[in-house]
């Protein structure tokens, strides 16, 4: 039986894949390569090139390949485009989940590990952000993945397909391989464009506001190593095979940091001085996104290895100064 990775040449997809193909797993890929990459995926993993809101090609998958579960990352996230764009982010996001949903349906595919973020929770009346806290995102992005776990809810009750929603916060780092890591086209992650700068590509990195409520006036957030972020989707996954019940979880790790103490550990890493500057705020950035993940660490038993933040920029680093360009 196969893992279904959707979304498998997407930075936390291709992650996720080369993780399963080290432990054994036969892993079938699907990625429209929209902003995922062919050569990030790995040469073991199937490959279906095509689009999760093609209910034809996902039937041809699931009637080609013996799937026992999913892994879901397939999204648009980028949520400053979320908000000048949100029909497309509904189109892409919301409606390719029910074809996906619709697709295991039909092929009785039970179990689903799906990849949502903190973005549900929006600006957080208390930290650290617990998974019963309100929901009510600032931004189309976390409005799609919101509507998305709903989805799965109610999917679930009709057609018994159980699913783990996993809430992350920042992801970064890469593979300790450095063959992979975080390569978008333009990108718009923060640990990446900071690296640009030692890298030569990059004058300076803009900071979007520096007069909100945190201890230095930036943005602060909860940062996770894309390896540990893997190690909880196989929990995850592991966790329904045995039967359990669907579940929500966050994931990071418990601690903030601001824009600028990124910039000041990511000098510290390269050794070089990152030049910087202030730029107006962008429309939905909550000020505060930090995760309690000790519901994740007590019934899914999960503990971040990474936890030093020089630790994960370190790891970003190497794949960044092996691959200028991304992947191209």
């Amino acid at each position: 039986m196969s893992v279904l990775v959707c979304g498998g040449a997407g930075y936390i997809g291709s992650h996720c894949v080369y993780k399963l193909i080290e432990l054994g797993q036969k892993v079938v890929v699907v990625d429209n390569l929209q902003t995922g990459n062919s050569k990030a995926i790995h040469k073991d993993a199937i490959f279906y090139k095509g689009d999760i809101r093609d209910l034809d090609f996902l039937n041809k998958v699931f009637t080609e390949q013996e799937i026992d579960s999913v892994i879901h990352f397939a999204a648009n996230s980028l949520v400053g485009i979320s908000m000048s764009e949100p029909l497309s982010y509904f189109d892409n996001n919301v409606y390719g989940t029910e074809m996906l949903l619709r697709a295991m349906s039909q092929n009785d595919i039970k179990k689903i590990v799906f990849s949502s973020t903190a973005a549900v929770y929006g600006e957080p009346k208390s930290v650290p952000i617990l998974e019963t806290d309100e929901t009510n995102p600032t931004n189309p992005y976390g409005e799609t993945k919101l509507a998305m776990e709903k989805m799965m809810k109610w999917v679930d009750i009709a057609h018994g397909i159980k699913f783990v929603s996993l809430r992350y916060f920042n992801v970064a780092g890469a593979h300790e391989s450095g063959y992979i890591g975080e390569a978008h086209s333009p990108e718009t992650h923060l640990i990446p464009l900071v690296l640009e700068v030692p890298l030569g590509k990059r004058e300076k990195v803009l900071i979007f506001g520096d007069d909100y409520e945190t201890k230095d006036g930036t943005c602060i957030r909860d940062y996770i190593h894309v390896m540990d972020l893997i190690e909880a989707h196989l929990l995850a996954l592991e966790y329904l095979e045995k039967g359990n019940k669907s579940d929500i979880f966050n994931l990071g790790n418990g601690m903030g940091f601001s824009v600028k103490e990124i910039i000041h550990a990511s000098e510290r890493v390269t050794g070089q001085k990152i030049k910087n500057e202030i730029a107006p705020r962008r429309l939905g950035d909550p000020a505060i996104l930090v995760a309690s993940s000790e519901k994740a660490k007590n019934i899914l038993s999960w503990r971040p290895k990474y936890t030093d933040i020089n630790d994960i920029i370190s790891s970003a680093w190497k794949f960044h100064k092996t691959h200028e360009n991304g992947f191209n």
